[in-house]
């Protein structure tokens, strides 16, 4: 699985011509490319210069502080990781109604049914359902959100995960936030198939992004070179083949599926090698064709 991770960061690549004759692979910078891995056990101390970003005007007029994990790229450097508040794109009612909701969801299910009771529940009119266009995916979306900002909390903290090595950090954030989903287990096959609507995808796929750069950035990562797709890439395997474990696990607690999670990120962080193969390809490779593999692996997690 992973392998065919780092695999993919070489699909699609086209040949660029230069004047002279020869080709040429443009690298976001190949001192980093060729540089030995950072997936390991340590952190790298490279520091990066700050940068601020624009907000966009639903940022700016929501008044609230930064608080989630997002990214952004920039020419010349990697992505940066920057923090807003998931929950801030809900109206008070709304959060409201959709926090109430899911004390309904075991009964009902991720319905409108649900989200009819929780706004009865807060003394909202029914009819607010209608607010939202998606209506059940709306309320999968906003326990997303919900999960990542009470992880965001855990990790400010710091409690959870102190005298841990970045590879203990990433299973004990990976296992926290699994954990939100206990309670909901029986609905949760329910809950991705939700998410997996065409519809829905596209906001799927984001509220995950965010979840593993918040994770690696926890973990102490901060690449902004290839790296930074390949280590996402993976993470995001391992959450989402634990995720689907934990369906069929009626070990005590979850007890095989945190096994199961152990297992994975030791793996993970044995990869060393083959993303220095990987890398060292890229730099071979970079000799005769070629175009930015950020771009296009940022285009491929972007979808």
């Amino acid at each position: 699985m992973y392998r065919t991770a780092a695999k993919r960061l070489f699909h699609g690549a086209s040949i660029i011509k230069r004047s002279g004759g020869g080709r040429l692979l443009r690298l976001p910078s190949p001192r980093n490319v060729v540089s030995s891995s950072r997936f390991s056990t340590t952190i790298d101390p490279q520091s990066f210069p700050n940068q601020t970003l624009n907000p966009s005007p639903s940022e700016s007029s929501s008044g609230s502080s930064s608080t989630s994990s997002s990214t952004s790229s920039t020419a010349g450097d990697g992505p940066r990781h920057e923090r807003k508040n998931p929950r801030a794109g809900y109206e008070e009612e709304q959060a409201r109604v959709l926090q109430a909701s899911l004390r309904h969801v075991m009964r009902v299910g991720w319905s409108e049914e649900a989200m009819i009771a929780g706004a009865k529940e807060v003394g909202v009119s029914p009819s607010i359902v209608g607010s939202f266009p998606r209506k059940e995916a709306a309320l999968v979306e906003f326990f997303m959100d919900d999960c990542l900002q009470k992880l965001i909390d855990r990790i400010d903290s710091g409690e959870d995960l102190q005298n841990l090595i970045p590879s203990q950090r990433i299973a004990k954030l990976i296992r926290i936030r699994l954990e939100m989903q206990a309670p909901y287990i029986s609905k949760w096959p329910q809950a991705l198939s939700i998410q997996a609507h065409p519809l829905n995808v596209p906001t799927s796929f984001k509220q995950r992004a965010m979840l593993v750069d918040e994770i690696w950035h926890a973990a102490g990562d901060e690449a902004a070179d290839i790296d930074w797709y390949v280590k996402r890439t993976v993470l995001g395997g391992i959450y989402s083949t634990t995720e689907i474990y934990m369906l069929t696990d009626s070990s005590p607690e979850f007890r095989d599926t945190w096994l199961f999670l152990d297992d994975r990120v030791k793996d993970a962080f044995d990869l060393k090698k083959t993303i220095q193969e990987a890398k060292y390809l890229a730099e071979a490779v970079g000799a005769g064709m070629g175009t930015s593999l950020q771009g296009f692996v940022s285009k491929v997690l972007q979808r």
